[in-house]
C-alpha cells in the first residue's frame, strides 16, 4: 500500500471534483473457474485499489461527498476462513491503513444507497456486480451503463491519468520485471521448441520478480495475428517471433512491452529491412512525445514513416499524402500506436475510451488502423502511454483487398506475394510524458538489430 496520506488525498480530490452526492466504488468478487472454490486468480478493481488500496474480495465502499463520511463494506474473516487461508489482518485494520475508520457489513449498503438522493457510480464490467447494483439501485442491468455518472467518470480519469512520482516508481518496477521476461525469451528461444515452452519461461520470470502477468502472453511465430494467444506452434529457423508480454507488480501496476526477434540467431536481410523500419517508427514517435501534442498526430506521423519506407522497398507507389488520407496504411498496421497504461494495462478503459483517450470535438475515425487508436487527445505531463508501431503481412487481409482491387494504384500486390509467410513485427515501450518531452520507463530493453542478435548468439 501507499501511505494513508496518499489515499486520503485521492479521495478528497475526488470529493472536490464530484461536488455532491454519494460515490459508490465497487470492489471485485472471486470468479469461479469451474466450481465455487476453484477460482481464477483474484484481481481487485483498479478504481477500488486507487482510492482504497485493499485487495480483498467482496468489498464495496461509499464516499459521502456532502458529509465527508467514508465507509468500506465487507465481512470480517471467520474462523473457517482462517483455517483455510491463515491469520489475516482484520478489515478494520486494513481500512485504517488507508485512512478509513468505519467498516460495516455488506448487508447495510443497500439501505444506505436507497436513502441517497444522488448515487454516482462507474459502468460495471463484472456481471456479479451488475446484478448487485441492479438490485441496490433499482435499475435493469441493461440500463446501468447509460446511468453511470459522467461527472464521476471524468473526475476519476482526470485523477488517474496523471501519474505521481510514487506511481512512476511502481510502473518502472513493473517494466523492469517485464524486461527480465523479454531478455529470458530472447536468450532461451531455440528452433524446434514449442511456443508454450517459452511462454512458461516468460511467466516464470514474472513470478520470480515478485509479480504476475498483467495480461495473457502473446508469444507467436504468427505475429500477423495481433492478439495471438495460441502457443502450440513449433518454432522453425527462419521465422520471426513476437513477444508481447508484461508484468503486474505487487502494487498492481502494469508493464506492457513488445519485442520481435528471429528464431534463428540472426535476422535475414529481408527481416532486417522491415524490422529497422518499425524501429524507426517507434524511436521517432517517442522522440516526438511532449505535452500539448495530439497523440493522433504522432500515430499519423508513424504511419507516414511506414508508408515512405514501404514505398522505398517497392511495396507502394504514388503520393504518400494521398495514401495516408485514403487509409492505405491500414493494410500494414491495422491498430493504433498506443494506449494509456497504469493500474490497468489499458488504463481506465472500463470507464470508456471516449473519456480516457478522446475529448469533446475529437471523434474516433472509422478508418482501419486509426479507428483502433485508443489514445488520440492532447498529451499532458504525467500521462504514461505505450508506443507500439508494427508492420504485419496478413494474408487474409491482403487477399481481400486484392480481390476488391482496393488501392491497386498504390499497392504492389505482386511484391506482397513474397511476404505471405513473413508474419509481423511490433516494437513497444512505455513512456512517461514529462514537462519538456518524455522518458522511457525502466532499464533499457534490447531492441536494435545488433542488441537483439547479441542476446541471440
Amino acid at each position: 500500500m501507499f501511505s494513508v496520506q496518499t489515499y486520503t488525498e485521492r479521495r478528497n480530490a475526488l470529493k472536490r471534483a464530484v461536488g455532491s452526492g454519494i460515490i459508490l466504488i465497487m470492489g471485485n468478487d472471486e470468479a469461479p473457474m469451474n466450481y465455487h472454490d476453484n477460482t481464477f486468480r483474484y484481481r481487485q478493481d483498479s478504481n477500488f485499489l486507487y482510492f482504497f488500496g485493499i485487495s480483498l474480495a467482496g468489498l464495496a465502499a461509499i464516499i459521502d461527498v456532502d458529509s465527508g463520511e467514508e465507509i468500506i463494506f465487507g465481512n470480517e474473516f471467520t474462523m473457517d476462513d482462517i483455517i483455510w487461508v491463515g491469520p489475516q489482518p482484520t478489515l478494520a485494520e486494513q481500512a485504517r491503513k488507508v485512512g478509513v475508520y468505519r467498516t460495516e457489513s455488506p448487508n447495510k449498503l443497500p439501505e444506505r444507497l436507497k436513502n441517497a438522493s444522488i448515487v454516482h457510480f462507474t459502468p460495471p464490467y463484472r456481471y456479479d456486480n451488475m446484478l448487485k447494483m441492479s438490485e441496490w439501485l433499482n435499475l435493469p442491468t441493461t440500463q446501468l451503463k447509460e446511468n453511470a455518472s459522467v461527472v464521476l467518470i471524468k473526475a476519476i480519469v482526470a485523477l488517474r491519468s496523471i501519474k505521481t512520482d510514487e506511481e512512476i516508481i511502481e510502473m518502472e518496477h513493473a517494466v523492469n520485471i517485464t524486461r527480465e521476461m523479454h531478455i529470458a525469451a530472447m536468450q532461451q528461444t531455440k528452433a524446434g521448441q514449442k511456443e508454450y515452452e517459452m511462454v512458461s519461461v516468460i511467466h516464470a520470470q514474472a513470478l520470480a520478480g515478485g509479480g504476475e502477468l498483467a495480461y495473457p502472453i502473446i508469444f507467436s511465430i504468427n505475429g500477423q495475428t495481433l492478439h495471438n494467444h495460441y502457443h502450440g506452434n513449433t518454432m522453425p529457423d527462419g521465422r520471426l517471433v513476437i513477444n508481447d508480454s508484461g508484468a503486474e507488480n505487487a502494487m498492481f501496476y502494469a508493464g506492457d512491452i513488445t519485442r520481435t526477434f528471429p528464431v534463428s540467431k540472426k535476422f535475414t536481410e529481408k527481416q532486417k529491412e522491415i524490422y529497422n523500419l518499425v524501429l524507426k517508427m517507434e524511436t521517432e514517435s517517442i522522440a516526438a512525445l511532449k505535452p500539448t501534442i495530439q497523440y493522433r498526430e504522432i500515430h499519423l506521423s508513424a504511419n507516414r514513416i511506414m508508408l515512405d519506407g514501404l514505398k522505398d522497398l517497392g511495396f507502394l507507389n504514388g503520393n504518400i499524402d494521398e495514401m495516408l488520407a485514403e487509409g492505405v496504411q491500414g493494410l500494414f498496421m491495422p491498430h493504433g500506436l498506443g494506449h494509456a497504461i497504469g493500474l490497468d494495462v489499458h488504463d481506465m478503459e472500463d470507464l470508456g475510451e471516449k473519456y480516457v483517450g478522446y475529448r469533446e470535438g475529437l471523434e474516433r475515425s472509422t478508418q482501419l488502423g486509426l479507428k483502433s487508436l485508443r489514445m488520440a487527445k492532447e498529451l499532458e505531463a504525467g500521462f504514461v502511454l505505450t508506443v507500439e508501431p508494427g508492420i504485419y503481412f496478413i494474408p487474409e487481409l491482403i487477399d481481400k483487398w486484392k480481390s476488391e482491387n482496393k488501392f491497386a494504384h498504390f499497392i504492389n500486390y505482386s511484391k506482397l506475394d513474397d511476404y505471405r509467410d513473413f508474419g509481423g513485427i511490433r516494437i513497444e515501450d512505455n513512456c512517461l510524458i514529462t514537462p519538456t518531452g518524455s522518458k522511457t520507463l525502466g532499464n533499457p530493453i534490447p531492441k536494435t538489430v545488433e542488441e537483439v542478435e547479441a542476446l541471440r548468439s
